[in-house]
């Protein structure tokens, strides 16, 4: 490897370290459903990390296609601010929709108390909770479901626009070696972000107790998803 992909390969593990802790769009959507839906930490990375693949894959593929056809980066670039535009949207259309079902559910769910009248004369209530007695285990037993569904959806739409730039050096020097290289080493810098934040954010959140919140994860975690995709339409992220 030359000296000049060395430097390119630390800059790629670098913005795409960077580049994945500055957008909250990379983690929280993985967090709060993982939350939400009571997936298992081995869940919530596999889905986090397939999510992952399909946002850097696609923005491999289309940087290859670009090069192959001699598109001007400019061009390749102007595609990916579509396309980054299209996922954010979706992100946070998806989040609202989740958000409403949330609500709905959460208000369906209204804790009410149930009265027990025994035969010897015993009558005694308590407090029920349909969703705190069995929501979770609806979330731990579910299949792949719409949920995972929809995020790698997003994801795929979602460009990785500062792998484009970094991939033009070697392909103008006829490095396809170097342009693999470089892609790879982006998308595990990528990759490796992604599911350590997601990791120890679950971590450090199975010792806070959500119970007084319990009814409202779902909702809850939808804006939270919306909130992520606004980070992106208005910030910039």
């Amino acid at each position: 490897m030359t000296p000049e992909l060395l430097v390119l390969a630390g800059t790629a593990a670098s913005i795409g370290f960077i580049h994945t802790l500055l957008g909250p769009d990379h983690y929280l959507p993985f967090i709060v459903m993982a939350k939400a839906r009571g997936w298992s930490r081995k869940k919530a990375l596999a889905i986090t990390s397939l999510c992952g693949l399909g946002h850097v894959a696609t923005s491999v593929l289309l940087g290859a296609i670009g090069i192959g056809l001699g598109v001007a980066v400019g061009n390749i670039e102007a595609i990916e601010a579509v396309r980054g535009d299209w996922a954010a949207w979706a992100l946070i259309a998806f989040g609202l929709t989740y958000f409403a079902w949330g609500l709905k559910a959460a208000f369906r769910n209204k804790p009410h108390i149930h009265v027990h009248d025994h035969g010897d004369g015993t009558v005694h209530q308590h407090n029920h909770s349909h969703y705190t007695d069995h929501a979770h285990m609806h979330g731990s037993q579910s299949k792949i479901g719409i949920t995972p569904l929809a995020l790698f959806i997003v994801f795929v739409l979602g460009p990785c626009e500062p792998l484009i730039p970094i991939l033009m050096y070697p392909a103008s020097q006829g490095s396809w070696g170097g342009v693999l290289a470089v892609a790879a080493i982006f998308g595990i810098s990528t990759l490796v972000t992604m599911t350590a934040v997601v990791a120890f954010a679950l971590f450090g959140l199975k010792r806070v107790s959500f119970v007084p919140l319990a009814r409202f994860s779902h909702a809850l975690a939808g804006g939270a998803v919306a909130i992520s995709g606004s980070f992106i339409v208005f910030l910039g992220l």
